[in-house]
């Protein structure tokens, strides 16, 4: 496939993965009935697994001894896991409010070094 089709994927998955995350981040806040439906437990794996599927993808295409290649990984690490206690470990409404604010700050930490492809992102 060409390159500019897989950005395009892993742009769009990017955009719907941080979008549906604020909206289930939102959900668990509230202690919302809505996070436990069948679509919000299903639909953001399909949506996660276009996205990396596409990031992987891209890397290999790229080639993967770019640097700002595994700062974004280590980025969606800590995105992942910042994530899942803003979702689901979180044990207090407040606790996850602030792990969703900090995933939205890594998120758009590793928009930054997808875009200057720089590990510094928004920074350099």
């Amino acid at each position: 496939m060409n390159y500019l089709v897989i950005k395009h994927i892993h742009i769009t998955a990017a955009a719907l993965s941080i979008l549906f995350f604020v909206v289930r981040a939102y959900w668990s806040v509230t202690c919302s009935g809505r996070l436990t439906s069948r679509f919000a437990k299903i639909a953001p794996h399909i949506i996660d697994t276009v996205l990396l599927a596409a990031g992987i993808t891209l890397a290999i295409m790229i080639g993967p001894d770019q640097p700002w290649i595994l700062a974004k990984v280590v980025g969606v690490l800590v995105y992942i896991i910042v994530g899942t206690v803003a979702i689901k470990r979180g044990k207090t409404p407040q606790s996850r409010a602030m792990a969703a604010i900090a995933a939205v700050l890594v998120f758009v930490y590793i928009v930054g070094i997808a875009i200057r492809h720089n590990p510094l992102s928004w920074f350099a």
